[in-house]
């Protein structure tokens, strides 16, 4: 018993701190891991045996092959004809939900969202329609898509695993599929008829390109021959100000430098194109005897030039920015990259944007050399919002990656090889055939990911080897006592869907499946059941924007705020829950 309640307690404070979220979902894993080994509830020999599990290797594979065919343009293929379907915000919305669904059953989720949220942006701002309408429809559609198939989310993939260790035969690639095609049909018609009226309207991303009306905060400077500046850096005019003042560009005769370097040196007559708001020029006006030059309207047009470029992007859920600032990672003088603009909630932060801590789903509108910019995005973990812009090695070479994926299926599912084996020699392929680059391989891997799977595995273990698991089982059987199995089945479903919404939705499965494990025994009844109820909990948190990437990607463009998600999420929930429920006592019997 009192292994029980340590258990139960590590776990407790694990969930609690996934809540908080002040440190790392992985390194919180990773330190009840530990704890758990310290008090001996997790052999010496077990701790570091989650990271040679066949689910972790295979989540692994699964990045890697998405990454590869997110590289491929496969999924671009299918958004280039969104061009093609006017102007209606209707068909704009099942378009994009559909095809967000189909590719990721099959794709990360994260990827296809990576891809298809510039294409609605796009298509939003040229049809006058509200992107705010689309995106968490979207969202919700790329997560319906995941529980189609076994390769589709990871809690899936552990999912099935855990039956392979339980009975000795894993679930197959499309034994998901009944179940997660069903509440992905019923979802969608039902964000197609109803989400007009349950998704909040955010108004000011529907007129302009972008979330921010740059020109407005641009001022032009001039540089009297008097004036005590020239010869000295603009690095040295940019400190003279404690707010936030950004040279975008340096205009000396006919010419022009968009993002001039820090180091450049003021001559007489230059002309400087600065952002910053009224109060700020005064300020540097008065302590530097520059004059006010803006004797026309500015536009963005001194943003750009041939190699410059400005680009919105979004921080994404396991970016380095997350919590450091663009002071703290010195982008304007380690890379020549200025922050334009930082938007939260759909809402512009005002002053000190280089002191600004990122948070996820925080767009940025960023300035400088265009391969510059790529490589912070590919570096820093953030996602562009330029349709294509900025991602290369799209050679449209379709036929390769789509047989080399289409065959490590077909191997799994008739039984040939096993599906860890199938899609490990898939994504070695993929490398091979040069499809994905040597040097992109374990860039493509969520490690965090992996991390935190290869922590929770032996704790999950350790909830059922205390007995803890059937513990918590019986209380839930003797709380649908009386009642149908079914009933059981839709509780275990709804709390593991009530835990996905507040911690990483792999963890949420990895906890789960045992008390499911335990419930059957309880019952005498098919694990099978059971097992399924806690993947469609753990693929579809609805309510919450932490509850998985692709709704924290949204959530900036978008413009949402926390308490959006539930609106169209909890009927959502309801749905797809009543959907599981009936479709998994059909397809997978009791007993």
């Amino acid at each position: 018993m009192l292994d029980q309640w340590l258990i139960g307690g590590i776990l407790i404070v694990m969930l609690a701190l996934f809540v908080l979220d002040k440190w790392r979902y992985d390194l919180v894993a990773m330190m009840a891991l530990l704890t758990a080994a310290l008090l001996g509830l997790v052999p010496t020999e077990e701790v570091f045996s989650g990271f040679g599990n066949a689910a972790v290797i295979t989540v692994a594979a699964v990045l890697i092959i998405s990454q590869a065919l997110w590289r491929s343009g496969v999924v671009d293929s299918l958004a280039s004809g969104m061009r093609k379907i006017g102007d209606s915000r209707w068909l704009q919305l099942i378009a994009l939900t559909s095809v967000t669904t189909l590719c990721s059953a099959f794709i990360s989720n994260t990827g296809t969202m990576a891809i298809m949220i510039p294409v609605a942006l796009q298509l939003a701002r040229s049809s006058g329609n509200n992107p705010s309408k689309l995106l968490m429809p979207m969202a919700f559609g790329s997560l319906l898509g995941g529980a189609i198939t076994m390769v589709g989310t990871p809690p899936n993939i552990i999912i099935a695993d855990i039956r392979r260790e339980a009975t000795g035969e894993s679930f197959g690639i499309f034994d998901f599929t009944p179940v997660g095609l069903a509440i992905a049909v019923a979802g969608l018609v039902f964000m197609w008829l109803l989400s007009h009226w349950l998704v909040p309207a955010r108004s000011g991303k529907t007129k302009s390109e972008s979330l921010y009306d740059v020109s407005s905060y641009l001022t032009e400077l001039y540089v009297p021959e008097q004036s005590e500046f020239i010869g000295k850096t603009l690095y040295e005019l940019e400190s003279r100000s404690e707010e936030d003042f950004v040279i975008v560009a340096l205009q000396r005769g006919d010419t022009r430098w968009s993002a001039p370097a820090r180091y450049q040196r003021l001559e007489a007559n230059d002309v400087l194109i600065v952002e910053a708001n009224a109060e700020t020029i005064q300020q540097v006006i008065d302590g530097t005897g520059l004059e006010l030059n803006a004797n026309e309207d500015i536009d963005d047009r001194f943003l750009k030039s041939d190699d410059i470029t400005v680009i919105e992007g979004i921080v994404g859920h396991d970016s380095k920015l997350i919590g450091r600032s663009a002071a703290d990672m010195k982008l304007r003088s380690r890379y020549g990259i200025n922050v334009l603009g930082v938007a939260r909630e759909g809402q512009k932060l005002g002053t000190a944007l280089a002191n600004i801590r990122f948070k996820p789903g925080d767009v940025m509108l960023l300035q400088g050399d265009a391969e510059t910019l790529e490589d912070i995005f590919q570096r820093f973990g953030c996602l562009p919002l330029a349709q294509r812009s900025l991602r290369i090695g799209s050679s449209k070479k379709l036929l390769l990656p789509l047989a080399i994926f289409a065959s490590s299926i077909a191997a799994a599912a008739v039984g040939l090889i096993s599906v860890p084996v199938a899609f490990s020699l898939a994504a070695g392929l993929m490398v091979l055939t040069n499809i994905l680059p040597l040097r992109e391989l374990y860039d493509s891997i969520d490690w965090p990911i992996i991390v935190l799977l290869g922590a929770t595995i032996p704790l999950g273990s350790a909830l059922e080897r205390s007995g803890a698991a059937d513990t918590i089982a019986d209380a839930v059987v003797t709380l649908s006592q009386g009642s149908p199995e079914f009933v059981a089945i839709a509780l275990l479903l709804l709390v593991t869907m009530l835990l996905s919404n507040i911690v990483n939705n792999a963890a949420a499965a990895v906890l789960m499946a045992p008390i499911g494990i335990s419930m059957a025994s309880s019952f005498g009844a098919s694990m099978d059941p059971f097992l399924m109820a806690v993947a469609i909990g753990a693929a579809v948190p609805f309510l919450t924007p932490i509850g998985h990437q692709s709704n924290i990607l949204v959530m900036g463009p978008g413009g949402y705020s926390f308490s959006d998600y539930w609106k169209l999420g909890l009927p959502l929930s309801l749905l797809a829950s009543v959907v599981a429920t009936i479709m998994i006592v059909l397809v997978w019997p009791m007993y």
